[in-house]
């Protein structure tokens, strides 16, 4: 019995996991690595959006939230976004910590899981 679905699955990871109700998504990292941390963190956000979106949920649902910062430096400007994204009542647990991340020029990288 397979009562897992897998989002955008390659060799190595899946972007996605959906298992008895709930979305665990991999860690979003930005695409364009240039800009500056509010324009990384908007990226990372709207592929969050879109996973969940594809797994059938939506950011009211977030359980709780990874965010992982190249330098807590960002970490009041990431909130700014972050707080204009989040729906205001339903937002999830959440950590953040600064992490060597694996590309210098990513500056954030998020984690969710979310009810189904």
């Amino acid at each position: 019995m397979n009562d897992m679905t897998r989002i955008d699955q390659n060799a190595r990871r899946s972007r996605a996991l959906v298992h008895h109700g709930i979305a665990y998504l991999s860690g979003q990292v930005p695409d364009d690595r240039s800009q500056d941390i509010a324009d990384q963190t908007r990226q990372v956000l709207a592929k969050v959006d879109e996973l969940l979106g594809q797994a059938g949920t939506d950011k009211s649902r977030m359980l709780s939230a990874q965010i992982w910062l190249k330098t807590m430096d960002d970490f009041a400007a990431m909130n700014a976004v972050w707080d204009a994204w989040v729906v205001p009542g339903q937002t999830p647990t959440r950590c953040c910590g600064k992490v060597e991340l694996n590309d210098p020029a990513c500056r954030v990288e998020i984690v969710v899981v979310a009810a189904v």
